[in-house]
């Protein structure tokens, strides 16, 4: 299914044009920019988490992955 979306004569120029640079379907790449998009949200809010990571779960993150690397390095 298809549907028309209305944009300026600009953004849709602009938007062909890095489509085609790209080797991509116009429709291609405005699905390749929501992707963008939602990594985007993912990765802001994976930041978000870490910025609110207590010092102490830090420090038993960094102790878990010590020991982890300890075993698997023999």
């Amino acid at each position: 299914m298809t549907t028309t979306i209305k944009v300026s004569n600009e953004v849709r120029d602009r938007l062909k044009g890095q489509a085609a640079l790209a080797h991509r379907t116009l429709g291609q790449h405005l699905e390749h920019l929501a992707n963008l998009g939602e990594r985007e949200a993912r990765m802001a809010a994976l930041r978000a988490a870490m910025r609110a990571t207590s010092p102490e779960d830090l420090a038993s993150w960094r102790e878990e992955t010590s020991a982890w690397d300890r075993i698997e390095g023999g």
